[in-house]
């Protein structure tokens, strides 16, 4: 089977966002290609939450152009921005501690539902089974990443590097096209990432683009096909993996000598 041509699904144009006179970011180009998994490092303080900020319509940019899929989603709302399919986790997890790992994903499947989703998220468990559809998705979903035993368990009572997993699953639940992940391993020992990095190896493998903030180095080099290093509020350094680990500010800014 002849392999698709990739294309830039995400594009960053000379993007400025300046908070009270102080640059957060300086001219930012940023290319993703379709299909790849892109890695975003930096210095704490370097920018990255913001332009996360900027891409789902957080933050406005002060300057610049943001492009998805061929269109221009600069100064886009934050809804808008995910109903075009760009899907975000956070640091923070952002879970429904008392609901079952499957509530959790089948609520997310349906947010783009608009008769459904109020109702669902107040009503009985029963009330989120009747869509069938939504409901199927979701657990495969579960089952693709090596979650479906844990359809029933609530969610408080997962540890963490679940509960990590459960809501990039939400994630997917939701359809995107690209995936914005902050930090997914934050927290986690060395087991717990090494099974977020075979989460992302398959979800690239399903069609899917990432893109990931992260500290643990070792995850970021393994998993990236491709990454831009930030310093300042500004891209000091893109490139491949080998590439970026032996550029010399790179060195200086982020990984040390």
């Amino acid at each position: 089977m002849k392999e698709k041509n990739k294309m830039a699904l995400l594009e960053l144009k000379k993007l400025g966002v300046t908070f009270g006179g102080v640059a957060a970011l300086n001219n930012v180009d940023l290319s993703i290609q379709e299909g790849e998994i892109h890695g975003l490092i930096g210095p704490n303080g370097a920018g990255k939450s913001t332009l996360f900020n900027s891409i789902t319509g957080v933050v406005q940019p002060s300057s610049g152009q943001i492009f998805f899929d061929g269109e221009d989603i600069t100064g886009m709302k934050a809804y808008e921005v995910a109903r075009a399919g760009i899907a975000r986790t956070f640091q923070n997890l952002r879970l429904f501690n008392n609901m079952t790992v499957l509530d959790n994903v089948i609520v997310a499947g349906l947010c783009g539902k608009k008769t459904r989703f109020w109702g669902s998220v107040s009503g009985s468990r029963s009330t989120l089974r009747e869509d069938t559809e939504v409901s199927t998705k979701a657990f495969e979903i579960l089952e693709s990443l090596g979650l479906g035993d844990l359809k029933d368990l609530i969610i408080e009572g997962l540890p963490y590097g679940k509960r990590k997993a459960v809501e990039l699953a939400r994630a997917l639940a939701t359809d995107p096209k690209i995936i914005l992940l902050d930090e997914p391993c934050a927290g986690m020992n060395a087991e717990e990432s090494t099974q977020v990095m075979t989460i992302l190896n398959t979800i690239k493998e399903q069609g899917y683009t990432t893109c990931l903030i992260e500290h643990d180095m070792r995850m970021v080099m393994e998993v990236s096909d491709s990454i831009t290093v930030i310093d300042f509020g500004k891209v000091i350094a893109r490139g491949n993996p080998e590439a970026v680990s032996n550029n010399e500010k790179v060195i200086e800014a982020y990984l040390g000598r």
